[in-house]
């Protein structure tokens, strides 16, 4: 008995874990400029797109996300060595952590810059934003869960993948081909680095060096400019944002537009959440689900309150930061670097130096991947599914384009009429019917057509009804909230409703999942049909899986299957 109570002390003994190991060195470099080019990519949004006023964007924008990042991976960096401790063990890699990608573009292009063309106040879009990332923040983690346990796969990722076709892919790739000489070697070098087995010499991070090739090959043919660096460099100042809760309240005043898009992206940043979650459990850290979720809705709504409209969000790719050696020190050094640079208002000299065709590159390779994940983790079956979820937001896309482009020569639809435009080929007013609300709308037309598809005419009658609902009050095919506001189309669904329903009472044998199918199922999890979808994950986090989700948020992802190429990563390439 004494000699046992000797030895006790020594088997409670807290496991050492440094804050820095060799691997973090590597760890970092990827996941730094994975973050660096995307508050590259936002902060060029904000100046060009929605013409926010410089001061407002380098002295509380930019500050404000960055003290969501430095929290946010404070609090990962602390997660992974809480559970390394009740393991036992020092190999434990913390979650990566930055602004969402497809997330910044949905509130600018989406949410911001309808209200800027409208109204031509960026502040008044700016307010907007704000408050579009506060609901994010608070519905991700209480409504996703829910929506995604009986949404079909196809429809859930159909509307992401029409939201990386359109709002992601298309601006960058226009802009690439205006510089293609630039853009097309750094393109090519992420193909190579991120798709292909094929390294780099020395383990150089690809992301690193796609944008040094871009940005010498700008430099060296002329396409930048010496003394926009030297005026970028004298508006380098430290600055601390402030709290800006009365904007917040002012853009929640009108907060019933925003629900449209905000409550399917809380569903998308549950599902991807868990996506994350269980790639990481494959690589063998288990991390509770529910923390994760939650820390990611405090980041959106820590950086609202603070006046940016930006939410971040954990990032795929964490079996290749593992896979390059990083345990935890690089999420707190990627956290603090990044956030110094908002403070210090260094974006406005990094976007002086980095031509925007070596930047844009990365967003397409994102757009793309984003896309085809749609197709490889649905069913084959629900293809036609995955289609339908993307119809919406093209034409949402396709109306914005055609609304700048009338505003440009002093006009507008109203002014131009809608006879006119169809005369010339333009379903104008048909685009914008089907486009407002375009990813609720993409995910009610995706799960009507894959619950037909598979013969479940019950939830195909109860999805009808929702569009049926939704479009009665506005949230989709409607211009604003309202009671009728859009009868044509509530009555066009409800009659698919009853027609769901007569097929219903015939009983038909609902369509069988293929072995293909419940592989996926077993991998992934959810969204097979109304029937089949599990539960979701319980506290004690996700149990491991053979292989990694896709990429769906960060902007250098690890695009690979643990068992196919197990150290495939953007850190190691």
């Amino acid at each position: 008995m004494l000699s046992l109570r000797r030895t006790a002390p020594a088997e409670t003994e807290p496991l050492p874990l440094p804050l820095w190991v060799r691997g973090d060195t590597n760890a970092f470099f990827g996941l730094a400029v994975n973050v660096l080019v995307n508050v590259l990519t936002l902060t060029g949004l904000c100046l060009g797109v929605v013409k926010i006023p410089a001061d407002d964007v380098f002295h509380t924008i930019l500050p404000a996300l960055g003290i969501a990042l430095i929290a946010g991976n404070i609090y990962y960096a602390y997660l992974g060595r809480r559970l390394a401790r009740r393991e036992g063990r020092q190999d434990v890699t913390a979650m990566p952590y930055g602004p969402s990608v497809p997330h910044m573009f949905i509130v600018v292009f989406v949410i911001m810059l309808p209200i800027y063309l409208k109204t031509k106040d960026p502040l008044l879009a700016w307010k907007a934003g704000i408050a579009w990332a506060f609901i994010i923040g608070v519905i991700g983690a209480f409504v996703g869960p829910y929506i995604r346990r009986y949404a079909p796969r196809a429809a859930l990722l159909g509307t992401l993948a029409g939201i990386s076709v359109s709002f992601i892919s298309m601006r960058p790739a226009g802009q690439m081909w205006d510089h293609l000489w630039i853009a097309l070697p750094v393109f090519l070098l992420l193909l190579i680095g991120l798709m292909t087995d094929l390294k780099l010499p020395g383990n150089i991070p690809i992301g690193l060096a796609a944008l040094l090739v871009g940005t010498a090959i700008g430099w060296v043919g002329g396409a930048m400019d010496g003394s926009a660096v030297s005026a970028a460099a004298d508006d380098i100042t430290f600055a601390l944002p402030g709290l800006h809760l009365h904007t917040l309240f002012s853009g929640l005043s009108d907060v019933a537009p925003l629900l449209a898009t905000a409550i399917p992206l809380g569903v998308y940043n549950f599902t991807e959440g868990m996506s994350n979650v269980e790639s990481a459990a494959a690589a063998g850290d288990n991390y509770n689900l529910r923390s994760v979720l939650l820390a990611d809705g405090a980041g959106a709504v820590i950086g609202s309150a603070l006046g940016s409209p930006f939410p971040p969000a954990v990032y795929v790719g964490h079996p290749g930061w593992k896979a390059a050696g990083g345990r935890t020190g690089y999420s707190l050094a990627t956290g603090a670097v990044i956030a110094l640079m908002c403070f210090l208002g260094m974006f406005s000299l990094l976007g002086a130096i980095f031509p925007v065709a070596a930047i844009v590159p990365i967003l397409l390779y994102i757009g793309l991947l984003i896309g085809a994940q749609a197709f490889q983790l649905s069913p084959k079956a629900h293809a036609a599914a995955v289609v339908a979820a993307l119809v919406p937001n093209l034409a949402s896309w396709a109306v914005g384009q055609i609304d700048n482009a009338l505003a440009a020569a002093g006009t507008d639809a109203s002014k131009v009429g809608e006879a006119g435009l169809e005369s010339s080929g333009v379903v104008y007013h048909g685009l914008m019917v089907l486009g407002q609300g375009a990813i609720l709308a993409g995910l009610i037309l995706g799960a009507l057509v894959a619950f037909v598809i598979d013969k479940r005419f019950v939830p195909a009658a109860a999805v009808a009804l929702a569009g049926a609902a939704l479009s009665f009050i506005g949230l989709i095919h409607a211009p604003k909230i309202d009671w009728n506001a859009s009868g044509g189309v509530s009555l066009g669904y409800l009659f698919a409703a009853v027609l769901c329903g007569a097929f219903a009472l015939t009983r038909p044998t609902p369509r069988e999942p293929d072995a293909e199918e419940l592989e996926l199922e077993r991998l992934h999890g959810g969204g097979l049909s109304a029937a089949t979808a599990p539960e979701p994950q319980n506290e004690q986090g996700p149990a491991p899986v053979p292989e990694p989700a896709p990429a769906g948020v960060g902007a250098l992802p690890d695009t690979t299957t643990e068992t196919a190429q197990p150290h495939k990563s953007a850190a190691t390439d």
